[in-house]
């Protein structure tokens, strides 16, 4: 998920002026027509191996579902509310791991900090997420569309969820302006995860867009998107980059994909990875993670990348930085994590191996470009969830795992501890904004700040995972600039 992210060169991502998707939504035949292009892979959670819930297994779309909730409310749409139980122990699970959220959330019961704030959100809803919203936001918060399944939401007093398991493109933008269009009721904070609920408000709701005190973006997309906002000076309220903050980077980013990539592709292939060649499109955090564990498992690992400082970086860690073209004829895996666009081409597809795996861990699902994969010429097989073949007219076969969408929120899990990093961060942004003080933030882009985000989300989950922190001595602190010293263990004697 999350899970943007290797540093190298974007192109820019233009603000359509006319998005069909605006305005043109389906006919019941039209949406279930999409079923088989539009992938199901950005819809399912961190916990796809759970299928009984498979979108495949039932033709009536939620949209045309009369659902009510134990509170009576219908204000909602999901697959299948009667899996709120379920949720809730998932959430339960989650919890345990959640260290730091918990402690924040905990606070904000008493505190309230974000009282009479009404937040929209569009994220990964799953158990992880579903744990920041009770006690640590609003209960005025009014939904969270996502491209999740969110089996587990629900049961959450005061947020209207919008969002299941196999939702096509169209039914994205639809939960979205659910969520936007109330009657009596407008947000006054966006929690985004890409910038498209951003860019939604920005293009079809202007005057909602005006009053907004905040934005919070986790991820290197939505980041981009937010800067050419604000370049063009078309930013009119300020916004709060969580991904680029070291709290991100270094743990969601690094860790998470670290463990998560060889999930995906164990879950979805049932590869063996030693003696396999890999190359890994981009060094940053993700690609940094990804190499790692590919390594570890005897993989033969390359590298493509287009910054030098991340190109050095990998050739120090021992790894070959190549052009794609060189070995794109030899190599038994491809995997993009650059959040850029069109890095794996038609060309490179059609130069690719009989049985080579190709696969995404950036966040945009443009990486890949599916698009010239659907052909006449071509053949498309689906193998299993998340797994298609598509077969070239000489009988080669590519594997494209999730369609080019995000590999580890599509086949596999997330970890719980890594995610409450993050979510504690958006936390800690989304309660920094709305109660700034006026003229404390412009209409820009900002990082939050290292004081507040650091220590309070570092030092709690140091605590639980490593032991207890010593506080640094007077001289410490002042040479160090930092509040707190080592683990017990690496204490000077």
């Amino acid at each position: 998920l999350m899970l943007p992210h290797g540093v190298g060169g974007f192109n820019q991502i233009q603000f359509a002026d006319d998005m069909q998707e605006f305005t043109k939504f389906p006919t019941k035949t039209g949406r279930r027509s999409l079923s088989r292009s539009i992938s199901q892979s950005s819809t399912d959670s961190y916990s796809s191996a759970a299928s009984y819930t498979d979108s495949s297994d039932d033709e009536v779309s939620p949209r045309e579902k009369q659902q009510t909730n134990s509170k009576g409310s219908s204000n909602f749409c999901v697959k299948n509310i009667k899996q709120a139980e379920f949720g809730r122990r998932e959430i339960e699970i989650a919890e345990q791991d959640m260290s730091a959220l918990i402690s924040l959330r905990k606070r904000a019961q008493g505190e309230k900090p974000l009282a009479g704030a009404k937040i929209v959100g569009c994220t990964h809803i799953t158990a992880q997420t579903a744990v920041i919203e009770p006690g640590c936001l609003a209960k005025q918060e009014r939904a969270l569309p996502s491209p999740a399944n969110c089996r587990d939401v629900p049961v959450l007093a005061g947020v209207a969820v919008f969002a299941w398991k196999g939702e096509s493109e169209d039914d994205f933008w639809w939960c979205i302006d659910r969520c936007v269009n109330v009657d009596g009721w407008q947000a006054n904070m966006i929690l985004d995860d890409g910038g498209d609920l951003t860019h939604w408000v920005y293009k079809k709701y202007p005057s909602v867009f005006k009053k907004i005190r905040g934005i919070v973006e986790e991820s290197v997309t939505g980041v981009h998107r937010l800067y050419q906002l604000s370049k063009a000076g078309k930013l009119c309220v300020p916004a709060m980059n969580v991904n680029d903050s070291v709290t991100k980077q270094k743990f969601d980013n690094l860790y998470c994909c670290r463990e998560s990539i060889l999930d995906g592709l164990k879950r979805t292939t049932d590869v063996m990875f030693g003696g396999k060649q890999v190359v890994v499109c981009g060094y940053g955090e993700v690609g940094k993670g990804c190499c790692a564990a590919l390594k570890a498992l005897g993989a033969i690992v390359y590298v493509t990348e287009i910054d030098p400082i991340c190109a050095l970086q990998a050739c120090m860690d021992g790894f070959r930085v190549v052009k794609l073209s060189e070995v794109i004829r030899q190599v038994d895996v491809v995997i993009t994590c650059t959040g850029n666009k069109n890095v794996v081409t038609r060309e490179h597809l059609d130069r690719m191996k009989n049985s080579c795996i190709v696969c995404n861990m950036g966040h945009s699902n443009t990486e890949i470009d599916v698009t010239s994969l659907r052909m006449p010429e071509l053949t498309w097989e689906r193998v299993r969830s998340q797994v298609d073949h598509v077969i070239w007219p000489d009988g080669k076969r590519v594997v494209l795992l999730a369609e080019g969408r995000l590999l580890n929120l599509s086949c596999s899990t997330v970890p719980t501890f890594v995610l409450s990093i993050t979510a504690t961060t958006q936390a800690l942004a989304l309660i920094e904004l709305y109660n700034a003080p006026e003229g404390r933030y412009k209409q820009d882009v900002y990082l939050l700040p290292k004081k507040m985000g650091e220590p309070s989300v570092i030092t709690v989950h140091v605590v639980e995972g490593c032991g207890p922190l010593i506080p640094c001595s007077l001289s410490h602190s002042q040479m160090s600039m930092w509040p707190v010293c080592t683990c017990p263990r690496s204490t000077p004697t």
